[in-house]
């Protein structure tokens, strides 16, 4: 099992957060939002082989960060994974959606130097951007959309693109977003959290709640849950095997 999309350091508790991490056994993704969290964060998770540390700079941040770019073009062979990246054209950031492209071009290209990059991806209210800029620099590496919400159409254009996409507990919760899973390949499904940001009743999300995924998919495709896990297993072993 996994969490490919948690911000391990933003957790107002660290322990609680790395105790379920060791606990659960999953493979976790731990995302940065700007470069200068990278370090720190890297040693938060150094005892725990299977977390992995991203290297990233969040869109809604971009216009505040942009001046981070030369750290993360130090980084980035420090890391084979590249997140929290991406486009936000919500209303508060789409003022800004110049610096985002900015910053997002910039770390697609930077990233085209290297054959094994695994990015993860924010596209809210931003989806048709960001597939327009994967299909401009096809050899970033391979991507996973995190909480994607886009249409139809998007999903299998996205499919084409070679995309992942990462799916968290939150998203059950919505309508919109249940029926969105149901456009997805069973083949390009992977688990996050995005805690601790993404709650459900109230509840700040750790790695080991993906579980409730596993139980949806397993009623929605209408398989047991044995075969949810071996299936989701595949997928995250085709992601990592991709060069």
């Amino acid at each position: 099992m996994m969490d490919l999309h948690c911000h391990v350091d933003l957790y107002p508790d660290y322990q609680e957060v790395l105790n379920d991490i060791k606990s659960s056994n999953y493979y976790v993704l731990s995302v940065t939002t700007v470069p200068s969290a990278f370090e720190g964060t890297v040693q938060l998770t150094s005892d725990i082989k299977h977390c992995k540390t991203a290297l990233g700079l969040h869109p809604q941040l971009a216009h505040l960060r942009k001046n981070e770019l030369p750290l993360f073009d130090k980084l980035v062979d420090r890391t084979r994974y590249i997140g929290e990246i991406g486009l936000d054209g919500s209303k508060g950031y789409a003022d800004y959606f110049d610096d985002q492209l900015e910053v997002f071009t910039h770390i697609l290209k930077k990233c085209e130097g290297f054959d094994n990059k695994i990015l993860t991806i924010h596209s809210l209210n931003a989806t048709g951007e960001v597939l327009e800029q994967l299909k401009l620099y096809p050899d970033a590496g391979t991507s996973i959309l995190h909480w994607f919400l886009g249409t139809k159409k998007q999903v299998l254009e996205a499919v084409e693109l070679g995309c992942f996409f990462s799916i968290g507990p939150a998203m059950l919760t919505s309508a919109r977003a249940k029926k969105v899973i149901s456009w997805i390949p069973q083949d390009r499904i992977l688990l996050e959290t995005d805690g601790p940001f993404a709650k459900v009743a109230g509840n700040i999300l750790f790695p080991s709640s993906v579980g409730t995924v596993t139980e949806y998919l397993a009623e929605i495709w209408c398989k047991n849950k044995a075969s949810i896990i071996e299936q989701l297993s595949a997928n995250l072993r085709c992601l990592t095997s991709v060069k």
